[in-house]
């Protein structure tokens, strides 16, 4: 059985008790954390698993869509950025192929068809931006711009932060630490210095049952399919996720996609920042400014995995996966299956984060389904 260590607040000792049985059931899954700020306050700091403790630093992947979000949010909220207002007006190159009208609203949407470039790009163009950018440029879109939409799983930050430096002159990871990451302390890094090394711990590998195993060999993804096109698997060689997540130069230059390295402390206490006043300061984003990011912009069949889903712009309205939180609810997953969000309608900040590759965990894995009701209960009896 895998031993619990951290603190829950008082009123929350339920939520230690569903994390204990999680560790337990999933042991061999090498380790995970809890964090949770309500009213900015930390209430539960958990973690469990070999190798892992609460300063752990993992491999969070797709969580740095949040970080992206909230960084575009910011800027819309400034005047900086227009959400109507075409990429191609800051970044002219982009206008090739039929771009010409693609907006930023459409493109954090995930409703511009530009999820990947003709023959696959390599692991050296995916943990550079820029360089990913400027393939992407003169790129054909998979399908015509806002008339559906698909999860532009490797690339929508490195679309979205081209239109940032094109407009401020900054990268997203510039604007990201100064603003967000050093005035509130938070252990969630765009850009890992080299010191904090050693406290990260490599991502581990799926670890299918038989069963999972048999459905993955007999439901492979096509390379040439629009699944595989966003997940790169038509480059030579396929993409490996397991490699992106664990190779220095993603952690070190942090792509927006996909490339965020931080403690389920760090990312909870990044959203907190949205969910409401932190350190007496009060939340990141206007009243106006999250309505708009929260609101749903897609929703339905994504042309990419074929599943039903939702974007907000950016941010994943999470009420539409977890009943139990309000429509303000706005977060991101990653691909070993953590889970994060700010819901500024309770107060509340999550962030679950698992070392080891979860079965098809990409929304988030599936003991999140338990702790996200265990965690709004506790909340609703602690207010």
């Amino acid at each position: 059985m895998t031993d619990v260590h951290g603190t829950v607040e008082p009123g929350f000792e339920s939520v230690r008790e569903v994390f204990a049985g999680i560790a337990a059931d999933e042991a061999r899954d090498g380790g995970a954390q809890l964090a949770v700020h309500h009213h900015g306050r930390l209430v539960v700091d958990l973690w469990g698993g070999d190798g892992v403790d609460g300063d752990s630093l993992l491999g969070l992947y797709s969580s740095s869509k949040g970080a992206m979000a909230l960084v575009a949010a910011l800027l819309v909220q400034d005047g900086v950025l227009d959400l109507d207002r075409t990429v191609a007006s800051w970044w002219p190159e982009f206008a090739a192929e039929g771009k010409a009208g693609v907006t930023l609203r459409q493109l954090l949407a995930h409703r511009s068809g530009v999820i990947g470039a003709d023959g696959g790009l390599s692991l050296e163009e995916l943990a550079d931006d820029g360089r990913t950018a400027a393939r992407l440029a003169a790129q054909r879109p998979f399908w015509e711009p806002d008339t559906g939409h698909g999860y532009h799983a490797l690339v929508i930050g490195a679309l979205v932060g081209e239109v940032i430096l094109r407009a401020t002159g900054r990268t997203t990871q510039e604007h990201y630490e100064e603003r967000v990451r050093v005035p509130y302390g938070i252990d969630y890094h765009l850009g890992l210095p080299e010191e904090l090394e050693p406290r990260f711990r490599p991502v581990l590998p799926l670890l299918p049952t038989p069963a999972e195993e048999a459905f993955l060999a007999a439901n492979p993804v096509a390379p040439d399919s629009l699944m595989g096109i966003s997940f790169n698997l038509h480059a030579d060689p396929p993409f490996d996720n397991l490699d992106y997540g664990n190779s220095r130069a993603v952690r070190a230059k942090a792509p927006l996609s996909g490339g965020g390295v931080g403690t389920a402390r760090g990312l909870s206490r990044m959203y907190a920042a949205i969910a409401g006043e932190l350190d007496g300061r009060p939340p990141l984003l206007a009243p106006d400014t999250l309505a708009e990011f929260a609101r749903i912009h897609s929703r339905g069949t994504d042309l990419v995995t074929g599943g039903e889903n939702a974007f907000g712009l950016g941010f994943v309205p999470l009420a539409t996966r977890y009943p139990s939180l309000t429509p303000a609810a706005v977060g991101h997953s990653g691909a070993p299956g953590s889970q994060a969000f700010a819901d500024p309608a309770t107060g509340l900040a999550y962030s679950y984060t698992r070392r080891r590759f979860g079965f098809m965990a990409g929304p988030g894995a599936p003991e999140n389904d338990r702790l996200v009701p265990a965690v709004v209960e506790a909340a609703a009896k602690a207010a």
